[in-house]
């Protein structure tokens, strides 16, 4: 859906999909839910593909009204019915408390249903219960959506929403995460220049970017090098200046053993003339 924003009809595209964006579902999309911000075009995991295949009913055997009806997820396993109908009925009335268990072992899966009486209750639970502690657990709290979003697909499907970020398999447009909003690329182009000439720019100007960055990146050489030259000139210098202190000793140690050997000449002259 990206790639519309640079073709023809870009524009109307972009600015369609921004006014009908919205944080959360309205129509449970698979290849949508498994997009961070609904504008995948293919699917990131197999169990977005599984979703996508998946033709799933609604439960028959769930009775109530839906728009009356909590979804309470994320539950401590010794949470029991009557926990829950003490911390949620200061909310409102409520009618019935279904908390899911396994139909083997029946051990809960962590997850309940609760049922009010008025729909200013249910409001109520959705807006201070999210993130309430009970038995050291934090809740999540959300609406029903199995019978009230179109297109549901459950989390054993590969629908569902939400998920841990650890598999890999994270569902958005819901509570837990909403979509982002995706990134508008009409409103970064210039009125007066259509799709492809804004296209054509962008490449123009990167072009003139990794120019700039191969002359500086080639300045930056030809510096080096001048500092190596400058560097390797003065070791020079360095070296003719030890040699010339080199001969300037050796000189002057003749020089000395020169006198010092004239002196004793001398002295055994001297002597010598004495003697006689």
């Amino acid at each position: 859906m990206q790639q519309e924003f640079l073709h023809g009809g870009g524009a109307r595209t972009g600015r369609k999909m921004m006014s009908e964006w919205c944080p959360v579902a309205k129509v449970y999309d698979p290849l949508k839910a498994g997009s961070i911000d609904g504008t995948d075009v293919e699917p990131h995991d197999k169990a977005v593909w599984r979703a996508m295949l998946a033709r799933y009913r609604t439960n028959k055997g769930v009775t109530g009204d839906p728009h009356l009806t909590l979804f309470i997820a994320r539950l401590n396993p010794q949470t029991s019915e009557e926990k829950l109908q003490e911390v949620f009925s200061k909310f409102g009335d409520i009618r019935r408390v279904r908390l899911v268990r396994d139909i083997v072992t029946g051990f809960s899966k962590r997850y309940a249903f609760i049922e009010y009486k008025e729909e200013r209750s249910v409001n109520r639970a959705w807006r201070d219960a999210s993130k309430l502690v009970v038995d050291q657990y934090e809740l999540f709290v959300d609406f029903e959506q199995e019978r009230t979003l179109q297109g549901w697909i459950p989390r054993r499907l590969g629908g569902g929403q939400g998920g841990k970020k650890e598999s890999g398999q994270l569902r958005f447009g819901g509570r837990d995460r909403p979509f982002r909003k995706p990134i508008n690329l009409t409103s970064m182009m210039p009125p007066s220049r259509s799709a492809d000439r804004w296209e054509e720019t962008s490449m123009r100007e990167e072009r003139q970017r990794d120019r700039d960055a191969t002359q500086e990146l080639d300045r930056e050489h030809g510096r080096w090098r001048e500092r190596k030259n400058d560097w390797d000139r003065g070791n020079d210098w360095n070296d003719r200046g030890h040699n010339k202190r080199k001969r300037d000793s050796k000189c002057h140690r003749e020089r000395s053993r020169e006198r010092d050997s004239n002196r004793d000449e001398k002295r055994q002259r001297d002597s010598y003339r004495d003697g006689e």
